[in-house]
């Protein structure tokens, strides 16, 4: 019996959790991709442009979808990386599109079902991929409606496109548990793989501790968790890894208590890509539940 997981080299989504200014966004892509130059992953470089759900009306946003853009488009000028960014609303989906190469949604957007059609839309018509965190309020049973609102639109427009499939992700980065925690099912990967699509895990944002900081005006973390939940990420099936790094995560303007250290992300990820290698190695002596 052969292993059940993908042979696929594994996608690693890594950047700053939002666009602070150009030098600082520069620095890290250059940085991460020193690191991992020779190093067997599919490479997107992350920054949001803007983070529309800050937990308190004074926490740092970014510099808008102009701006951002222009900022990501230099790094793939002038790096020749792979952008991945946010989008929140349906109209953005066009503009964002014609620069960035994996759109995303964030999780607590999930189910807004005019966002996902519109950014599929605009994945199909820009040949993009898709990836889709599954929010902290779902069931990993229940991200099956989002690949079937994905589908859907590519079924609608198969006569026009050729039958071209949208190259979607589904994101697990915990569920709430109780008021200020998140906890992570380890089955939620092969649950949701049974839809058809590769899982990314989402290693910093499943750390968090929303509305645990100062005042409860920003998010906690607890970073100390993030290596040994990855590695158990990978051995339970994961296809992809989702992180957030910082080369001074005390001074980052968003989510710094969960970012991890910019100089560690290359060592990092080639540990996970061992943990990897030993999970595929080992048959699947069970059968598949069905669910």
């Amino acid at each position: 019996m052969q292993p059940t997981a993908s042979k696929q080299p594994m996608t690693l989504i890594a950047g700053p959790c939002v666009i602070e200014d150009e030098g600082l966004v520069m620095e890290i892509a250059t940085e991460l991709k020193q690191q991992l130059a020779g190093v067997g992953v599919q490479f997107f470089f992350k920054a949001s442009f803007d983070k529309a759900n800050r937990s308190s009306i004074d926490g740092f946003r970014g510099p808008g979808m102009q701006e951002g853009l222009k900022i990501l488009g230099r790094v793939k000028e002038k790096l020749g990386l792979p952008v991945v960014t946010d989008i929140h609303l349906p109209d953005q989906a066009e503009e964002v599109a014609k620069v960035v190469d994996f759109l995303q949604i964030p999780a607590f957007l999930c189910r807004q079902t005019d966002l996902i059609v519109s950014v599929s839309e605009a994945a199909l018509k820009w040949g993009r991929k898709l990836n889709v965190k599954k929010g902290q309020f779902l069931a990993p049973w229940d991200a099956k409606n989002i690949v079937d609102k994905v589908r859907s639109v590519e079924a609608l427009h198969a006569s026009k496109n050729g039958g071209k499939k949208i190259d979607l992700h589904i994101t697990e980065r915990g569920s709430s548990f109780g008021y200020n925690a998140l906890v992570v099912d380890m089955t939620s990967f092969q649950t949701m793989q049974k839809f058809g699509v590769p899982t990314i895990y989402d290693a910093t944002h499943s750390i968090q501790v929303p509305g645990g900081g100062p005042g409860g005006k920003s998010t906690g973390g607890k970073r100390e968790y993030l290596e040994v939940l990855a590695r158990a990420a990978f051995a339970a099936g994961a296809d992809g890894l989702f992180m957030e790094c910082h080369p001074r995560p005390e001074l980052a303007k968003s989510d710094g208590p969960n970012a991890f250290y910019l100089e560690h992300v290359g060592t990092f990820v080639r540990q996970i890509l061992e943990f990897r290698r030993l999970a595929q190695s080992f048959p699947k002596l069970l059968p598949e539940a069905n669910r």
